[in-house]
């Protein structure tokens, strides 16, 4: 099984929709997706994210599914900088306090501890796990035990918060270290490759990451917002 994770286009945060350039990149990221053998779309409620699902679904005429669990992070906390933004403390942890992700603790950071955000990861962590067993994969500390036979392509659409909490759980990498190391663009495209094996454990294989060459001409660089609003990425 392969899912393929997009971010949602350019988006106007406090109307939550997509600009007209990110209304581009979600047509280009449809055209990129149409080879992909995609059979299942599922969308974040969220409106920038699920407008950019309705494009990739309506050129390959399937569905929409809603995973109402993948919507945007919060963030923020008592006495935190940065209004504990992830990816600015995030990075602050690793360039300037030169945190030890071997032997410490990330959530016991000052910039965590009591960071909201960790409330998300968990839930969202927890609600993508038993969205996999339905898919036939079930979560077992960092490995997956197979139970289908079925080899498909689904297609996820959320945003650089949520994807980032399932992407540290998926690949057992702690949330902080993939905030920092391992972002991307708007309607960029992130394969994870999940090997069919029916009663064997497997584990996720990055196929693909951060492929945003469908919109060359459509980007602006990484962005990623800056207000505790619950509307980040």
């Amino acid at each position: 099984m392969r899912i393929i994770f997009v971010r949602h286009g350019e988006p106007d945060y406090e109307k939550d929709c997509l600009t007209e350039t990110g209304k581009l990149q979600a047509e280009a990221a449809a055209r990129r997706l149409e080879r992909e053998g995609i059979s299942e779309i599922y969308a974040s409620p969220m409106g920038r994210a699920a407008e950019t699902a309705a494009c990739t679904a309506r050129r390959l005429n399937l569905p929409v599914e809603t995973l109402d669990f993948m919507h945007e992070i919060s963030w923020g906390g008592p006495g935190i900088p940065e209004e504990g933004h992830p990816w600015t403390v995030s990075d602050w942890m690793i360039c300037r306090d030169d945190f030890d992700f071997y032997h410490d603790d990330w959530r016991e950071h000052p910039s965590f501890k009591g960071n909201v955000a960790v409330r998300y990861l968990e839930d969202i962590s927890g609600r993508f796990d038993q969205f996999l067993l339905r898919q036939g994969y079930r979560h077992e500390g960092t490995r997956f035990f197979c139970e289908t036979d079925q080899a498909k392509t689904i297609a996820v659409f959320s945003h650089g918060g949520s994807g980032a909490c399932v992407l540290a759980h998926l690949l057992a990498l702690p949330f902080p270290y993939v905030c920092t190391v391992l972002p991307y663009e708007f309607t960029s495209i992130i394969i994870l490759e999940f090997p069919v094996r029916p009663g064997a454990f497997v584990h996720p294989r990055i196929e693909l990451f951060n492929d945003a060459a469908h919109i060359l001409n459509l980007s602006s660089g990484l962005v990623f917002q800056q207000r505790v609003d619950g509307s980040a990425g």
